[in-house]
């Protein structure tokens, strides 16, 4: 983990809660609850004080935030408490047991995100600038209902800070993969797959390993089809889109190889081979991460200007307020963007620094 200097600020994190009928107030408060993770930053919890205080009590905590109800004026002051829950209030009581997708919820939760986003964006120095962000899980069906029809936080992400191109990365002691294609339907892979679509997911995968201090990543791409096509025998998409992408991104100097069969390569990629594997679709590339990582893994999304992570699980409906749900994910997920800030922040100052005139 990168630390900075005694006399340099910590980064200010922010938390969204995700859907409050899920699992995310318990593993936000969980995870917060740790000391270790609270020396990482100052946090800043958008979503609902009465669910985390209800998810302190199921675990037997004192709630260790400050309450700021979110239209507040003393939001437009700078935080400096260590944990500052940011209350969307005008929702309780909409929020119903039994824990399942409702409005109510879906509406909350893109709020949350909305209002998380916007602050992410705002310049440095301004009192409610944000370093990083970490999404809780929100309930896709749920923001349906509520009549929104964004496939996830990533294309929302990807929309509200205008990114040109962006991909889902995911970070695991064993494995780091990168998605070419994430929320799309598998019948619809092949119309959406295109050979400046597999370039970028390389490139991008790349440049994250870079920042997250792999000097020159060795990368595999798996194929679409099984056994990577096999010379064209079971489909030409191989051919046709994947190998002309690797071409491309060898010839700008990006150490990557492939189209692999992906029923072996995460193998060597788990033995340490590949520094990063380029899947092609949902399933291909997340099954081997959480297979080998649960309950570690983070999603990062990669392209956007500011850093986001994310747990890699959902909202859990099924055990939500019982006490039972691991903070493990959400716990790394906060710790590698508090890692991702932190060195951000040290090149900003270093930057500055260096354009100081001599005395």
């Amino acid at each position: 983990m990168t630390r900075i200097n005694d006399n340099q600020d910590r980064p200010t994190i922010g938390i969204t809660m995700g859907d409050p009928s899920g699992i995310g107030p318990e593993v936000v408060v969980k995870a917060l609850h740790d000391p270790h993770v609270r020396a990482l930053g100052r946090f800043v919890i958008y979503g609902l004080n009465e669910q985390l205080a209800y998810a302190a009590d199921q675990i037997e905590v004192e709630p260790y935030w400050f309450r700021v109800p979110h239209d507040s004026t003393r939001t437009a002051r700078r935080i400096v408490e260590n944990v500052v829950v940011l209350d969307f209030d005008e929702f309780d009581g909409f929020i119903q047991s039994p824990r399942r997708p409702s409005k109510p919820a879906g509406v909350a939760s893109k709020i949350f995100v909305e209002e998380a986003i916007a602050d992410a964006l705002r310049p440095p120095g301004q009192p409610r600038h944000l370093d990083a962000l970490v999404t809780g899980p929100i309930c896709k069906q749920a923001w349906q209902m509520a009549g929104f029809r964004w496939r996830g936080h990533t294309d929302l992400l990807a929309n509200r800070t205008k990114a040109k191109r962006h991909a889902m990365m995911f970070v695991s002691p064993r494995l780091k993969v990168v998605l070419a294609t994430a929320h799309v339907p598998l019948m619809d892979i092949r119309n959406v797959l295109t050979i400046g679509r597999v370039f970028d997911t390389i490139d991008l995968g790349w440049e994250a390993c870079r920042e997250l201090g792999i000097e020159n990543p060795s990368i595999a791409v798996t194929g679409l089809n099984p056994h990577a096509g096999e010379d064209g025998c079971l489909g030409d998409e191989e051919t046709r889109l994947i190998k002309p992408a690797i071409d491309v991104a060898r010839e700008s100097g990006i150490n990557v190889q492939g189209p692999f069969p992906a029923d072996t390569i995460f193998i060597e990629a788990a033995a340490g081979k590949w520094d990063l594997v380029v899947a092609m679709y949902h399933d291909q590339g997340l099954i081997p991460v959480k297979l080998l990582g649960w309950d570690k893994a983070v999603n990062y999304t990669l392209g956007l200007p500011i850093i986001r992570t994310s747990p890699d699980h959902g909202t859990a409906f099924d055990i939500a307020g019982r006490n039972s749900a691991s903070a493990g994910s959400i716990i790394a997920a906060i710790e590698l963007a508090a890692e991702l800030a932190t060195k951000r922040m040290i090149e900003v100052a270093s930057s500055v620094k260096r354009s100081e005139p001599a005395a």
